[in-house]
């Protein structure tokens, strides 16, 4: 004879109406995640896993903003941002890189990076070295897609005390050249 056919139950996300199995392809997995971990921690057993992760970092981030610091230690806590995997990325530190490229053997462009993390108005800053070194200056888009402001000229020989002059909140100690691919710090 046939077999009976048996039904299936299928549990459907109470965020976005998916079948629970594929909620990960749906537009709103993040907003699915937490009822998830909740109603079917089976299906997405590493999801349960972050969450049990993040509930750990934040215990012990807790504990270490409570515990007694040393009153001559007074060491910045970096922030760090979690990466897929586990892996772990630190924020940047500010700084300014300051570089020099040649183009056509004797033209030279400086490039300056990072005015813009210290409050630092970049078309305002344009300006103003345009007019103090007497050379052309504008804001372009850097090959990171981040906003850096570029002189026409070799100007490096006296941009560190004008940057440090003119915008006492940038240290000198944040100045750093580039020469020969290395990170030389301007002080």
């Amino acid at each position: 004879m046939a077999e009976k056919l048996q039904t299936v139950k299928v549990l459907y996300c109470g965020v976005c109406g998916l079948p629970a199995e594929y909620c990960e392809f749906g537009s709103e997995f993040e907003k699915c995640k937490p009822w998830l971990i909740q109603n079917a921690p089976d299906l997405y057993p590493d999801l349960v896993k972050d969450s049990n992760l993040k509930e750990a970092d934040k215990v012990t981030d807790q504990l270490q903003s409570t515990s007694i610091s040393e009153g001559s230690s007074t060491s910045k806590k970096e922030e760090v941002k979690r990466l897929p995997g586990g892996k772990i990325k630190k924020k940047d530190k500010p700084e300014i890189i300051i570089e020099k490229v040649t183009r056509n053997r004797r033209k030279s462009i400086t490039t300056i990076k990072g005015l813009e993390i210290f409050g630092v108005k970049l078309s305002d800053a344009s300006k103003k070295l345009g007019k103090k070194f007497a050379t052309g200056a504008s804001v372009v888009k850097g090959p990171t897609e981040k906003e850096q402001i570029d002189v026409q000229g070799d100007i490096s020989y006296d941009i560190v005390d004008f940057i440090t002059e003119t915008w006492p909140d940038v240290p000198e100690s944040a100045i750093f050249f580039i020469e020969d691919g290395k990170k030389v710090p301007a002080a």
